[in-house]
Formats: C-alpha cells, structure tokens, sequence
C-alpha cells in the first residue's frame, strides 16, 4: 500500500465518521458497538461499513426504530451483514 492508498483511505474513514456522528442517538450508538464488533474480528474492507451506514440513515429516515432494523441480537444482525457482503 503506497502512500497515496493510506491518505485517501483515511479520508474515506473520517468522511464516514463525519456521516455517522450526525445520525440519531440510538443509530449512533448501536453503529458504534457494530464499528467496535468489526474491529474486534479483524474486519478492514470500509464497504461494510458504508453499507451499515446507508442502512441506518434509511431507517432514521423512515423513523424505524434501530433494535427493528438489527433485532435484538446485533451481533447477528452484524454476522449477516458481513456474510451477505461476502457474497
């Protein structure tokens, strides 16, 4: 990875960063833990979490509750956003 690759990737991050903190309280924390959920397992493909924001800015949108949106296990619900974007 040149250095070019690490300047634009970090400007991809704080872009999304920038994104989540405007969603609502409860879409940002729940993104937060799933953020920390990815980490956790080694995930590095910004994708994922551009896809995980898109959904959660359409559930704010539409006033879901988030809990409706992941269920109440969110670690699954993060499970099957990963094996779908693996797909």
């Amino acid at each position: 990875m040149n250095l070019q690759e690490i300047i634009d990737g970090k400007k991809d991050w704080l872009a999304l960063q920038a994104k989540v903190k405007k969603l609502p309280k409860d879409y940002y924390i729940v993104n937060k833990e799933i953020q920390k959920y990815f980490f956790k397992i080694g995930v590095t493909d910004t994708q994922v979490f551009w896809e995980l924001l898109e959904l959660f800015e359409d559930g704010a949108q539409r006033n879901i509750d988030v809990l409706q949106l992941t269920g109440d296990d969110v670690a699954a619900f993060s499970d099957s956003l990963l094996d779908q974007n693996e797909s």
